[in-house]
């Protein structure tokens, strides 16, 4: 499904606090260049005294900025995010208070498919603006990685940092070419407990923090058998994607992926037949930002100058439940 939707603004915000592979290898106990051999990520950033809501409402301001807009020339504000600062209410309700936007009834919810939210939204928040539900919508995703770290699994502490990336996105004016050409999900629950945080649900409530559970809250991840059934999926998903737009490869401007990790960056664009200047990578400098990673990619892309109006965009990602999820878009 063809969609006239366009993105207006981009914006982002990381920490101040910067923490370095190397300041991870002493942390870990791990020889001198470990961490950033294995993860790819040289820097990260944690937060300190930031909270999620903070940390996206300074990108969804920043997001405005770009697009030359106010608060109230958007309709819908979303959060897109595989964290949330806390169960009730909404992070998106939480940006909007810290935007003091406090009494501007603007609505407000969140959407979670954990690494894929901002795809997810994004998508699904497209057909809302062509169907005329809306004119303007703001997606978040802000993500605080850091308090959920195992730090007794070295192969996926090293990966993840904190931080916000929003974006705005409206209908399509006349005679502008920017567009959504077509989007695909695919969810392999065989995998939905390869990546996960059982506790803070209903399952493990935090009441049973304090009984011995405590590694039931921290994030838990296979990565090596997320790896082989990514593997087997992702390149027909890939295909299935393309052929539904008539686009080919070598159409493609630029491919934003998840930035999982400098490896699984390397191998998807080997894997997929992409050539290293067609693959967007800020992996060395973000991190693994959850859902986070898409937005502030298609941002530092935009900045950089590395996509012009027009040109063909590919949205590619993985995220825990197992899914796989990538969008078409000319920016």
């Amino acid at each position: 499904m063809e969609r006239k939707v366009k993105i207006l603004g981009t914006g982002k915000y990381l920490p101040q606090r910067q923490v370095t592979a190397e300041e991870l290898d002493e942390k870990l106990g791990l020889s001198a260049g470990w961490v950033a051999k294995k993860s790819g990520v040289r820097i990260r950033h944690f937060v300190t005294d930031e909270t999620a809501s903070q940390m996206g409402a300074i990108a969804a301001q920043r997001a405005l900025e770009m697009a030359g807009l106010d608060f109230s020339d958007i309709d819908c504000l979303v959060c897109a995010s595989g964290t949330s600062q806390q169960e009730i209410p909404c992070t998106a309700a939480l940006i909007q208070k810290e935007l003091h936007q406090s009494h501007s009834g603007i609505p407000c919810f969140d959407m979670n498919s954990t690494c894929l939210s901002f795809v997810t939204a994004l998508d699904i928040l497209s057909c809302s603006l062509a169907m005329g539900c809306y004119q303007r919508i703001l997606i978040v995703s802000t993500e605080v990685a850091s308090v959920g770290l195992n730090w007794g699994q070295k192969e996926s502490c090293v990966l993840f940092g904190d931080g916000a990336a929003a974006v705005v996105i409206g209908r399509t004016g006349e005679g502008e070419n920017s567009r959504i050409l077509s989007s695909r999900m695919q969810t392999y629950s065989e995998g939905a407990h390869y990546s996960e945080i059982r506790g803070g649900g209903t399952l493990v409530h935090p009441s049973q923090y304090g009984q011995g559970r405590e590694a039931d809250f921290q994030f838990d991840m296979d990565g090596k058998k997320i790896f082989r059934m990514t593997s087997q999926l992702i390149t027909g998903f890939v295909e299935e994607l393309l052929n539904s737009a008539r686009i080919k490869k070598q159409d493609i401007r630029l491919v934003i992926p998840h930035q999982a990790s400098g490896m699984a960056l390397r191998i998807m664009g080997t894997k997929l037949g992409f050539s290293s200047s067609q693959m967007m990578n800020i992996i060395e400098n973000h991190g693994n930002v959850i859902a986070a990673s898409i937005p502030m990619a298609l941002h530092e892309a935009i900045v950089q100058e590395k996509v012009q109006r027009g040109d063909l965009l590919l949205l590619l990602g993985t995220s825990a439940g197992l899914s796989l999820g990538g969008l078409l878009l000319a920016y």
